[in-house]
């Protein structure tokens, strides 16, 4: 079995963040999305991957090399323009060849893995497999209906009346038959190939179509919110390791993890937090659920439930929380009245906050 990753895309609704940088390679927990869900692939028993590339394959390739670091053999499928899943799966014919596959959105964050679907789809013999999770607000993800023995009987996009509150997961399971299905269809009204196209095509034409759950957590990390919740979930399982320097005057209470080479002094960090390597944090506080990553310096801030990447600089900044702060970053105090600051800044900037 094979894996394709979908690794393209433009990432808007995490700009501007994403103007300069691949959404898949946003850190949790100082990790990016795209290495969890590798990670995954490989836990799951399959070595040969396919990554699907856009404008930000420098980055990727660069983020992920060869693969062997992940125990994987990655080959990588340009696309041109992004005009559909069910378009990568087309253009990545050649490698997939006659072979089942896994296709994966890169910017899913599955905390249990994918090894129980993977595993389902081994003993069934399905033609595809949909994973699926209940959520609250299924009008806004495409929403799959089911019938009686969890056969997929309707698949409907941000439908405005849902008939059900099962919610897509960006993880499907496939036989060889799916890319006469890609090649049946045609591009939606915007433009795209679209994977749920293909898979009804699937369905009408008699082939076996089921639902997989999630077992664990999921999240689309599209969003600022759903960045810093996913952050949380990780953090809630990290296991106490202070590697870096920690001075006297300084406070390191529950679950913190500090890089080597960071450099706490005179400073509060509660957990459960992560500091990355060669980190420099001088009479600062920081709060649960946080990461920073490496090369950064905090100087008498105050942060709490965010994400700092690599490189950045935040001083004299007081009630910084529910933030995504890029690289080379740099927050210093503005004068004015005391005030709560809520950032997503998009990398190389140079902002002043009232604090």
């Amino acid at each position: 079995m094979k894996a394709l990753v979908l690794a393209g895309g433009k990432g808007t609704r995490l700009r501007p963040l994403t103007h300069t940088s691949a959404k898949q390679l946003v850190p949790i927990a100082n990790k990016p999305v795209l290495y969890y869900g590798l990670d995954a692939i490989r836990d799951a028993g399959i070595t040969s991957v396919g990554i699907i590339v856009g404008d930000t394959a420098r980055e990727i390739r660069e983020a992920v090399g060869d693969g062997s670091r992940f125990g994987l053999e990655v080959t990588y499928i340009p696309q041109e323009e992004p005009l559909g899943l069910a378009h990568c799966v087309l253009i990545a014919r050649e490698f997939l060849a006659d072979e089942p596959f896994v296709m994966y959105l890169g910017d899913n964050f599955l905390v249990d893995g994918i090894t129980d679907l993977v595993d389902a789809f081994h003993e069934t013999g399905y033609d595809a497999q949909i994973l699926l999770t209940k959520v609250a607000e299924p009008q806004f993800y495409g929403v799959a209906e089911l019938g009686p023995d969890g056969e997929i009987i309707g698949l409907e996009e941000k439908p405005e009346h849902p008939r059900s509150d099962l919610a897509i997961v960006g993880v499907y399971t496939f036989s060889p038959a799916i890319h006469e299905a890609v090649r049946a269809i045609r591009p939606s009204a915007r433009g795209e190939l679209e994977i749920t196209d293909a898979i009804k095509w699937l369905i009408g034409n008699g082939r076996r179509v089921h639902s997989h759950f999630v077992n664990g957590y999921w999240k689309d990390t599209g969003r600022l919110q759903d960045m810093l919740e996913c952050n949380r979930i990780v953090l809630e399982g990290i296991e106490r390791a202070v590697r870096g320097t920690v001075d006297g005057l300084s406070e390191i209470t529950g679950r913190v993890v500090i890089e080597e080479g960071a450099i706490i002094e005179n400073s509060v960090i509660r957990g459960p937090a992560v500091v990355g390597a060669d980190t420099k944090i001088n009479g600062s506080y920081v709060g649960p659920y946080t990461s920073i990553g490496g090369d950064c310096v905090l100087e008498n801030a105050e942060v709490e439930y965010s994400i700092i990447l690599g490189e950045s600089a935040i001083r004299g900044v007081s009630g910084l929380t529910y933030s995504l702060i890029g690289r080379n970053v740099e927050v210093t105090r503005a004068v004015g009245v005391p005030n709560m600051n809520q950032l997503m800044v998009g990398d190389h900037s140079k902002i002043q906050v009232r604090a």
